[in-house]
């Protein structure tokens, strides 16, 4: 079992949005910063909730995940996470501050 997540950029995260379909976006900040702003098609799970909620909201724990925060420090926070879970091909790309490509307001 892979125990490790990767760091990916905001290129390759977009490339795999665009042409991959079995993917999930995982968005992991609060419910009044989504509202700044999203993701389109991210799924949201609050840092803080990760471990109560990631199975009811991802059961597929094989899926790729790619996850985002705000500024990057929680989105590797909620790898580490996913990984302790048992998710096994989770991807980190940081934050949407930087996020250079279209978002859903």
């Amino acid at each position: 079992m892979n125990n490790e997540f990767k760091k990916i950029s905001h290129v390759e995260a977009k490339k795999i949005i665009d042409n991959e379909n079995d993917i999930i976006i995982l968005d992991v900040r609060e419910p009044e910063e989504v509202e700044e702003g999203y993701i389109d098609g991210a799924v949201f799970i609050p840092l803080d909730k990760i471990e109560h909620m990631a199975y009811e909201v991802i059961p597929d724990r094989k899926v790729k995940i790619l996850v985002y925060c705000r500024s990057g420090r929680r989105s590797k926070e909620a790898c580490k996470k996913l990984i302790r879970l048992g998710y096994s091909n989770v991807y980190d790309f940081g934050g949407i501050m930087d996020w250079p490509f279209e978002i859903v307001m």
